[in-house]
């Protein structure tokens, strides 16, 4: 048995260590093949290294495993070992796939600066986002918006997109205000793609019901909808009723079928329907072993250096 959890634990590693290395390698790919030939920039120290390299032609993925080598401090500090090593290994793959796909310059797909910005911030934030979605990072400003994400639950790509503008100034004054204002765009589109590849695109809508006829209601979307249901259980804050509440997650698709089941049996029903970026377990997607996994991996670590330092 313990071997056999050994093997598991070891192939969640290599699935989520492919997974940093394929999101390190479309992120690459989108840079060298959209924004270096138009002279945009990227955020953190990949666009600090963009800026040295259209200035003295210095290799951008040295130049990025270089700039990291202060934040891994910080990283050993404020993260973990685990992390840490992560951080490592992903700045190092990033690295060395940025200087590997350093030919795609020349292939550049498209010569409309507008169309350059759009397709490299939706491939680089694929490949970002795939990269966090392991619990991995690539280093640079990425080190600064997992920590606050963190510390302060913020979303990543707001975090990354804040301090990146630092960059499109230093664009609009080395190199005009025109790749300024496309790096702009790139790095919002770029910000969202990233949100959207962590949060998930299996996007449900979660639905609380206050009803008197709750029992009803359950039973007609269990019969009729053939989805679990959940009663929770409330008090009126004026009234100090009891009462049972409704809870459901449905499809995106089925919400005006769930309207329609209530309004039949309860027209004068209290609706809450609210968004829900992903939503696992029987009846929709399975947990993400890679994702749960990585997370145990920093937990234990975390718990060690906690356990070290009492």
């Amino acid at each position: 048995m313990t071997h056999d959890l050994h093997m598991r634990v070891l192939g969640h590693r290599v699935m989520r260590y492919a997974g940093i290395a394929l999101g390190c390698l479309i992120a690459s790919c989108a840079i060298n093949l959209f924004l270096v030939p138009a002279h945009l920039l990227t955020g953190g120290a990949t666009g600090i290294a963009m800026i040295v390299y259209y200035i003295f032609g210095l290799p951008i993925g040295l130049q990025t495993f270089i700039y990291n080598i202060p934040l891994l401090f910080m990283a050993w500090r404020l993260m973990g070992k685990a992390y840490t090593v992560d951080i490592i290994i992903g700045t190092a793959i990033f690295s060395f796939f940025l200087d590997l796909t350093r030919p795609l310059n020349a292939y550049a797909p498209v010569s409309d600066m507008m169309l350059t910005t759009v397709y490299g911030g939706v491939f680089a934030g694929l490949g970002y986002g795939l990269v966090f979605r392991m619990n991995g990072s690539t280093g640079g400003f990425d080190i600064l918006a997992a920590i606050v994400r963190k510390y302060y639950d913020l979303h990543m790509g707001g975090v990354l997109f804040s301090m990146n503008c630092l960059i499109m100034l230093i664009a609009a004054f080395l190199f005009g205000m025109a790749p300024a204002m496309f790096t702009l765009i790139y790095m919002f589109i770029n910000a969202t793609v990233v949100d959207k590849v962590v949060a998930g695109f299996n996007h449900r809508k979660a639905v609380l019901i206050i009803s008197d006829k709750y029992k009803e209601i359950a039973e007609s979307i269990i019969d009729q909808m053939h989805r679990g249901v959940t009663f929770l259980h409330g008090q009126g804050a004026y009234t100090r009723r009891e009462r049972n509440v409704v809870f459901v997650a449905v499809g995106t698709t089925q919400v005006g079928k769930l309207k329609f089941i209530v309004h039949n049996v309860d027209p004068h029903a209290f609706v809450i329907i609210m968004s829900a970026n992903e939503v696992m377990g029987r009846g929709f997607g399975r947990i993400n072993q890679n994702d749960a996994s990585a997370s145990d991996d920093n937990y234990d670590e975390d718990e060690d250096e906690d356990k070290e330092r009492r």
